[in-house]
């Protein structure tokens, strides 16, 4: 199941309740990150897994903060993958598919 996260403290409790979670960074007016997040989707779906993702236009400030957290130049689209706290995998644009995601 895929969850919008608006929020600062609704991330920062994923990162303290989860050791690894799937996150993307999604713009709702740029046609790449539509396939990415359709991507990302059936990802998650498919492999039947909890996933995580903002609207960068609705949550701007949410956006810059894990930009700034975690010292990585934000892009939109942009998948992560959360281990242990912070980022140990991360793609942007036309490298987020389901074949990327699987592998990790």
């Amino acid at each position: 199941m895929v969850t919008k996260i608006n929020e600062i403290e609704e991330f920062e409790q994923l990162l303290n309740e989860h050791n690894r979670f799937f996150f993307l960074k999604h713009s709702l007016t740029c046609p790449v990150s539509g396939n990415a997040y359709d991507e990302y989707v059936t990802f998650i779906n498919n492999e039947n897994i909890d996933g995580y993702y903002l609207a960068v236009q609705e949550s701007r400030s949410l956006s810059n903060y894990i930009a700034e957290k975690f010292g990585i130049k934000h892009e939109s689209p942009q998948a992560f993958l959360f281990i242990d706290g912070k980022p140990g995998w991360t793609a942007s644009h036309w490298n987020i598919t389901q074949k990327a995601l699987k592998q990790l």
